[in-house]
């Protein structure tokens, strides 16, 4: 199911770029990758920069709403380690037992605070609780 941006009811910028759809909130984005992409650090320019844009080095939280079949270079996992070590929370919604599986295996090259759900409301709040552990002072729901 694609994401509908009013479910949450926060201010948010929305980006299409080449990867796919990004929905930028105050702590977290949510990201729609197209159909087919491979992931790689190379081609993750042009939305890294506009992480570091929106969050600079704060904590934030990723949300990959996983409604398309799409996959992640783990060659690179060690460039995006490096890279955002802000990346608190990184939630993803799975729609299949082979997405899981898949994440099951991204997870051993990943070091980010990964988890699955299987619902908005649940990932959201999810990755709200882990930043608000994070970083108590600074983030405001």
């Amino acid at each position: 199911m694609h994401y509908n941006p009013n479910i949450y009811n926060k201010p948010f910028e929305t980006y299409k770029i080449k990867l796919g759809t990004v929905y930028f909130y105050e702590h977290f984005l949510l990201a729609e990758f197209n159909e087919g992409v491979d992931v790689t650090f190379r081609n993750f320019d042009e939305l890294a920069f506009l992480v570091k844009t929106h969050y600079e080095d704060k904590p934030i939280g990723f949300i990959s709403n996983r409604i398309n079949s799409y996959s992640i270079n783990v060659n690179d996992a060690k460039n995006f380690n490096d890279t955002f070590s802000n990346l608190k929370a990184f939630a993803t919604i799975s729609y299949s037992n082979l997405t899981e599986r898949i994440i099951e295996i991204e997870n051993h090259f990943f070091k980010f605070n990964r988890k699955v759900f299987n619902d908005f409301n649940t990932a959201i709040n999810w990755v709200e609780d882990t930043l608000s552990l994070e970083d108590p002072d600074s983030y405001n729901k």
